[in-house]
This record gives structure tokens, sequence and C-alpha cells, in this order.
């Protein structure tokens, strides 16, 4: 099985194993990620007047993300620890029924950063889901995914169907 066609956290004999980044070169790394979390119009509507009793949703749910990037390792069983240099989230209103997330995280390391993206993206969707759940219980999260990743040796990766980027 060629290199691409192996899974690299199992190993020969098929056990679950941390993949040792220790001989890998230390290089700048960057990971996007983005997802929505759809709503109906009147939910969406209390989110931009900051009329939900939880608070300021946007606010929370982009500091939830930060934290959660910060501590993916202790969720995703197979992820490294990492030093993250820098955490972004934007959070934007791209029709009347959507909230867009997008997530960009930074790090000088051994191993890239493409599952804090995801996490950081995922938790803050489930944060808006979880201020907005008792005036709709219909939400959506959809579509979170990795937009763009680069550094290492793997190489860049961009998406070919962008999703549109929120506004910062």
């Amino acid at each position: 099985m060629g290199e691409m066609g192996r899974l690299s956290h199992f190993d020969a004999q098929g056990a679950s194993r941390m993949v040792d980044v220790g001989e890998k070169d230390c290089t700048a790394r960057v990971a996007r990620a983005s997802g929505r979390v759809r709503m109906r119009p009147e939910t969406l509507q209390l989110i931009r007047d900051r009329r939900l009793a939880k608070g300021d949703v946007v606010e929370v749910a982009r500091l939830a993300g930060i934290m959660a990037a910060k501590r993916t390792a202790d969720l995703i069983p197979l992820c490294h620890p990492l030093p993250i240099d820098a955490v972004s989230l934007a959070l934007d209103f791209p029709d009347a029924t959507c909230v867009a997330i997008e997530a960009e995280v930074r790090v000088r390391g051994r191993t890239g950063v493409e599952m804090e993206a995801l996490v950081a993206v995922s938790v803050a969707a489930l944060t808006i889901y979880d201020m907005c759940k008792s005036v709709d219980r219909q939400m959506v999260v959809e579509r979170v995914r990795l937009e763009e990743k680069a550094g290492g040796k793997s190489g860049h990766f961009l998406r070919d169907d962008p999703a549109p980027s929120p506004a910062p």
C-alpha cells in the first residue's frame, strides 16, 4: 500500500499509535477551517441584536473556539499537544438564517494544526447551539471542514470549493 493509502495512526499490526514526530522539521504551520450553524431568521436576529438571555453569543462562541483549539489534544486521543502561537475566529452572517464560522490556527512545530482549527469551529458552533437552543431546537451545525493548510512535508492544501469567508 502506498504512503497515501496508509493510515498513520495505526501500526503494522493495526494497533492505534501516536505518530512519532520527533524527527520532523520544526516549521511554520497554519490551518483554516470553517463551519456553519443554520437557524430560523428570528433566532439569528436575536443573536445580531444581542438579546439572548445567556449573553453575547458571538463573543462567547469566539472564546469557546479559542479555548477548544488549545485543548484539542485532550479531546482527540492521538493528537499531539501543541504550543499554539495564534488562534483567531471570525463569525459572520452571510444570510438571514446562518452564522458562518472560520478559524485560523498557527504554530511553529513538527505537526500541523488542522485538528485544532476543526475543533475550534466545532466548539464555536456547538456553543452557538447551546446558547440558542431555548429558542430554536431546529438549528443545524453543518459544513465543518478544512479550508486550507500550509507547512510541513505534505505541503499546501487549499479546498477547491471554498466557503464564503466571514468578515473579520
